[in-house]
């Protein structure tokens, strides 16, 4: 039997890294991250439990890479789904709804995404987190910004301080007035966007992932926005 090709045992490494984020994802969302393992990712990855140390130093690191792939898959969705638009307000907008949109459909894993940002370890860069910094630093650009290494972080922050308000456990703020708030400060009409399809925090949203874990490019959309 001749062996692999480099390309093909490429392509392996590269689904089961993605099959473990995918796992990872479900999980923390579903039990919460204290209650997951990674044995718990492992098995539900079907892949075997040294291989997950050997691409991530730990379960924290795991888990923010996992959350900044949903992260920057489900914005890059929003930002290209039909009708296109090439306009920086409508996109600003559609990157708005789609982080708050997160917020209510996936409360779970949010807080304790945002819970492992403040811990000690703090803002781990990982290739996912790099590619969300680049589609909201192009998202600021085509807005107009003057400074983009100033005005991303600021959007950055804005995002990452509703998600939060959106999820403090007994005073949590409706979505629907954070999302007039950022709609505000960027000068946004409120028909432009996206918005949330609730403004509660419910965890109602679509239970399968997979289309935000699939090897390779992300998928491409239909005219109602959804994975072909």
């Amino acid at each position: 039997m001749s062996p692999r090709s480099a390309s093909v045992n490429e392509e392996l490494r590269r689904r089961s890294k993605e099959r473990l984020l995918q796992a990872a994802v479900e999980l923390v969302d579903e039990r919460g991250f204290e209650a997951t393992t990674l044995g718990d990712i492992a098995d539900r990855a079907g892949s075997a439990r040294g291989l997950v140390s050997y691409y991530f130093p730990g379960k924290r690191q795991l888990v923010q890479s996992a959350v900044h792939r949903l992260m920057h898959r489900t914005l890059e969705e929003a930002l290209e789904r039909e009708p296109r638009a090439e306009d920086g307000r409508e996109r600003m907008a559609r990157a708005i709804d789609a982080i708050l949109g997160l917020a209510g459909e996936r409360p779970v894993l949010m807080r304790q995404h945002m819970a492992g940002l403040l811990r000690a370890e703090g803002f781990v860069p990982c290739p996912e987190q790099r590619r969300l910094a680049e589609l909201l630093r192009d998202t600021v650009a085509r807005l107009g910004s003057r400074d983009v290494d100033s005005d991303y972080p600021m959007l950055r922050a804005l995002l990452m301080g509703a998600v939060y308000a959106a999820l403090v456990p007994g005073a949590p703020m409706p979505v629907p007035v954070l999302r007039a708030e950022l709609f505000t400060r960027y000068r946004l009409d409120r028909e432009l966007g996206i918005p949330p399809e609730t403004g509660a925090c419910d965890g109602t949203g679509d239970r399968d992932l997979s289309r935000f874990f699939a090897t390779g490019a992300a998928p491409e959309h239909g005219p109602d926005g959804q994975s072909k």
